[in-house]
């Protein structure tokens, strides 16, 4: 007897390209990097109360009808929803792709999970008036997002290449702490916005001392240049077979470098907007690329060319 086949199992049996789902999550990335960066742009230019209510902009207005802090703010809401769309692309897709580990799949819904947190979060922040204990979590959570959806796109290359013997577990435990390291980074950097001039706005109170917080970021960016330092003399002695994650590391530490740099200078400079804003984009392309230097540790390619 013939069955007609149901909607759903249509669905069930539809198989997503690879190299289609490869170009969702780097989308996914890109938009995840952006929204760090639109983020940044929202609290260095003081524009966090831009737009007083959520999800709209004014009290029976879903639009800006303001002045440019208002347009500011609600530019950020709008490629946060952008960015929340990609997400739940992203999610959808894993599924509908083979090969995909069940753990990654549950990755890209993890990342579309912790992209939508983010909207009740910036109501929280505008109805608390940008407290740096909400506002906090907010850049936080969007490097853990971030970092989640550059694992799943390395996934995704995985499937066109297939996944080698991962480095020795020394390798990867010390790989491991320097991303964790890095994660602590981020967190002081975030509370040294927070005590600095650049708290959201002019009616935002600063949390601490900008000095103390100062010193605290400087322990921790001590602390993650140390375990790349390991890394990294750790790699030299296996270059042979190790090159390419030797080179890799060095980039890292080039990238680092020049990251304190900038904060030396912006320090210096008594702290222009315009400059802690690169700094907060670099901070989220150091942060990535942590991530995939790690998640290439733990499941590198199937060939060195790859």
């Amino acid at each position: 007897m013939h069955v007609e086949p149901t909607a759903l199992s249509r669905l069930r049996a539809f198989e997503l390209p690879a190299r289609t789902f490869r170009i969702v999550a780097d989308l996914s990335t890109l938009a995840l990097w952006l929204i760090v960066s639109t983020g940044a742009v929202v609290r260095l230019t003081g524009s966090g109360l831009g737009c007083d209510h959520w999800p709209g902009c004014e009290p029976g207005r879903p639009f800006p009808e303001k002045d440019y802090h208002a347009y500011i703010e609600f530019g950020n809401r709008m490629v946060g929803g952008v960015t929340i769309a990609i997400t739940l692309a992203l999610a959808a897709s894993a599924f509908l792709v083979r090969g995909l580990p069940r753990w990654a799949r549950w990755t890209a819904v993890g990342v579309a999970a912790g992209t939508i947190a983010q909207a009740p979060l910036g109501a929280i922040a505008v109805y608390t008036h940008l407290n740096p204990l909400a506002v906090a979590p907010h850049l936080v959570l969007s490097i853990v997002v971030l970092g989640a959806s550059v694992v799943v796109a390395l996934e995704a290359r995985l499937l066109r290449t297939g996944h080698g013997t991962a480095l020795a577990r020394e390798a990867r435990l010390v790989a491991l702490a320097i991303a964790a390291a890095n994660l602590v980074l981020v967190v002081a950097g975030t509370l040294t916005t927070a005590a600095g001039p650049h708290s959201g706005g002019t009616h935002v109170a600063r949390v601490g001392s900008l000095d103390t917080a100062l010193v605290v970021h400087g322990a921790t960016v001590a602390i993650f240049g140390c375990g790349l330092v390991f890394l990294l003399g750790w790699l030299y002695a296996h270059r042979s077979e190790l090159g390419w994650y030797l080179r890799a590391t060095i980039a890292l530490i080039v990238l680092v470098l020049v990251q304190m740099a900038l904060g030396d200078v912006q320090y210096r400079t008594h702290l222009p907007w315009w400059l802690v804003l690169v700094h907060v984009a670099l901070a989220a392309t150091v942060s990535a690329y942590a991530v995939a230097l790690v998640a290439l540790m733990w499941r590198p390619p199937a060939s060195r060319s790859a």
